[in-house]
């Protein structure tokens, strides 16, 4: 089968699939209150996959059956949490101290506007006013405890709420952008992979909660219920492509928009199964699929707890890249995020036991 014969087996993205980016992109769902985004997917699969069920730290768990004989149990996991804040005081005025969940920096917050709790409450990050600071103030992060959530006087939340930033999904023709595309991207990506079901194995779709507080916490879980043969993480990772200040050369982690998926052969918390990466690169050589090779380097993803579950999961990750990741918006490529979805399909589908039982 030629290139183009083999790539168009894979699935398309198209209105429909960034429609879906969009609503899940909208929607609020801060680490450990997943809820808004997990009521979208439920109410996508179901229609579709054989087996489904939230699990009791609020992983949603389905099983498309193989369209054929079944020779292996994959598993394709997705977090579906994003960054946030959370309060953790009432203060006078409307004015409310938090603190951050996951990995954000506090030079992106002043002046941000959120949206509060369950009811999405509107608010906005303030800090004393650039003119009104000491000197020296303006070249620094302002420290934490320095910044409040104002929702104003009649503006009522409670402690344990949790802040989302208020960013709005826009479709750029060429680029997304919008808020939590880490990792809306991969769970609207393994949505539309269970509604092409594998020909020899069986799909274990796992949406994960509580990824981006360290940990991959949703994903161990998941794992252990699954159990399968092996397991592809889904996810966004930084490009590092814009020029640099002083006009070096980035030869680290250099990951970038417009080369395609990035596909892991080490990361913080996971060497990958070299297995499984060469059989995603001849994927790629074999259907025309543009791709790069991740750096390794800082960060991780799901496969750094599943690979270490029961008595070990051959694993890999596979992420579209996108610029100004863990801040209130970032930007993708959509021909990017094509080629993840078409790789990582093309891939389960020719899988087989004789790659597995390669010798590590």
């Amino acid at each position: 089968m030629d290139n183009e014969s083999l790539l168009n087996l894979a699935p398309m993205i198209g209105a429909e699939q960034i429609a879906l980016l969009e609503r899940l992109s909208n929607a609020c769902g801060i680490s450990g209150d997943e809820g808004e985004v997990r009521t979208i997917i439920l109410e996508q699969v179901k229609p579709t996959v054989d087996e489904v069920r939230v699990d009791a730290l609020g992983n949603v768990l389905a099983v498309r059956k193989a369209r054929k004989e079944t020779r292996l149990r994959l598993m394709v996991a997705a977090h579906m949490d994003e960054i946030g804040l959370i309060l953790v005081e009432e203060e006078e005025g409307g004015l409310y101290r938090f603190e951050k969940i996951g990995g954000i920096d506090n030079r992106t917050l002043v002046g941000k506007m959120v949206l509060v709790g369950k009811d999405h409450l509107p608010g906005v990050i303030g800090a004393r006013p650039i003119h009104l600071q000491e000197e020296g103030d303006d070249e620094r992060a302002i420290p934490i405890d320095s910044l409040k959530i104002d929702l104003g006087p009649g503006g009522k939340a409670k402690v344990g709420d949790r802040v989302a930033f208020a960013t709005r999904f826009q479709n750029l023709g060429v680029s997304l952008m919008g808020k939590a595309l880490d990792n809306r991207l991969g769970v609207a990506a393994l949505i539309e992979l269970l509604k092409h079901p594998l020909e020899y194995a069986d799909l274990c779709a796992a949406f994960t909660v509580q990824e981006e507080l360290g940990g991959a916490r949703g994903a161990r879980v998941a794992a252990h219920a699954f159990n399968p043969n092996a397991a592809f993480a889904l996810d966004c990772t930084p490009a590092n492509d814009l020029p640099s200040w002083d006009g070096s050369e980035n030869v680290t982690y250099n990951t970038r928009l417009d080369a395609g998926a990035a596909v892991y052969v080490a990361d913080r918390g996971t060497l990958s199964d070299p297995r499984l990466v060469q059989h995603v690169l001849d994927t790629a050589s074999a259907a025309g699929i543009f791709c790069q090779v991740r750096q390794p380097g800082g960060g991780s993803t799901d496969a750094a707890s599943i690979h270490r579950v029961r008595a070990g999961i051959p694993s890999l990750s596979i992420s579209t890249p996108g610029r100004y990741l863990h801040t209130p918006v970032s930007i993708v490529r959509l021909a990017d995020w094509q080629s993840t979805l078409a790789l990582v399909y093309l891939s389960l589908q020719r899988l087989t036991p004789d790659v597995l039982g390669q010798p590590r």
